[in-house]
C-alpha cells in the first residue's frame, strides 16, 4: 500500500502551520514548524505572493496531509461528498472525519492518525462488536467502536487513553474510558469539525 514516507514536520513547515500530524510531539518545543517558521527546501524563505490555484491547490494539499489519505482515495471521497445533499465542501469534510482511523484518533485511542491507521491494520479494532481492520472504513451514527479483548492491555494504548482528558473530545462521539468503547453520536456538523481549512476553495479547485 502507498503511503508518505518522508518527515511530517516537513508537511507542517510547508503549510506554515501545525498540522498535528506527530501527536504529543506537536505541543513541545520540539516542534518543526516553532523551530523552523518557514518552509521546507532551498526556497523556502522566499515569499511570494500566490496565485488563487496556489491557494486552492494548498488547501486541498493541507486536508489530504491532515488526514493522510492519497491523491486517488481523496478524490475519491470528494465524489462521494459531491453525490450527498447539502454543500459539497463540509460533506466532503464529514466524509473524512467518519473515516475508522479519525474517529480511532479523536477518542484518543491513539496519538496521530498514522498510529491510528497501524492499530487498525493490526487488527485491534472492532465496530459494532465485529473486527474490522480496514482504516478508511465509514461509520454511521449508533456505531460502537471498540476493542479486542486482548488489545486493551497494550500499553501504548493504555497511554494514549490516559491523555484523553489533556486532547478533549469533538461532540459528535463520546468515550466511555471505563469500558474501552466509543460511540458515534451523529455525523459531525461544519460547526463540530475543528480544521485550519477552507474546503469551499477544495471544491472550486475540483470543479475547474
Amino acid at each position: 500500500m502507498a503511503r508518505y514516507r518522508e518527515a511530517l514536520c516537513r508537511l507542517c513547515r510547508r503549510e506554515g502551520e501545525k498540522l498535528y500530524l506527530k501527536g504529543d510531539r506537536c505541543y513541545t518545543d520540539k516542534c518543526g514548524v516553532e523551530r523552523r517558521k518557514y518552509a521546507p527546501g532551498q526556497h523556502g524563505q522566499r515569499k511570494k505572493k500566490p496565485s488563487d490555484y496556489a491557494l486552492q491547490l494548498r488547501e486541498k494539499q493541507k486536508a489530504k496531509e491532515i488526514y493522510g489519505v492519497l491523491e486517488s482515495q481523496f478524490k475519491g471521497n470528494f465524489q462521494i461528498a459531491e453525490r450527498r445533499k447539502g454543500v459539497a465542501g463540509s460533506n466532503l469534510l464529514q466524509v473524512l472525519e467518519c473515516r475508522l482511523d479519525n474517529a480511532v484518533y479523536r477518542l484518543g485511542f491513539a496519538a496521530n492518525r498514522r498510529q491510528a491507521r497501524q492499530l487498525i491494520l493490526h487488527g485491534h479494532f472492532t465496530v459494532n462488536n465485529k473486527k474490522v481492520s480496514i482504516p478508511s472504513y465509514q461509520l454511521r451514527a449508533g456505531d460502537i467502536i471498540g476493542l479486542k479483548e486482548a488489545s486493551k492491555k497494550l500499553s501504548v494504548i493504555e497511554e494514549n487513553v490516559s491523555k484523553i482528558e489533556h486532547r478533549g473530545l469533538p461532540a459528535w462521539i463520546e468515550m466511555d474510558v471505563t469500558n474501552l468503547k466509543g460511540k458515534i453520536l451523529h455525523a459531525p456538523s461544519r460547526d463540530e469539525i475543528e480544521l485550519p481549512v477552507q474546503e469551499q476553495l477544495i471544491v472550486e479547485l475540483y470543479s475547474k
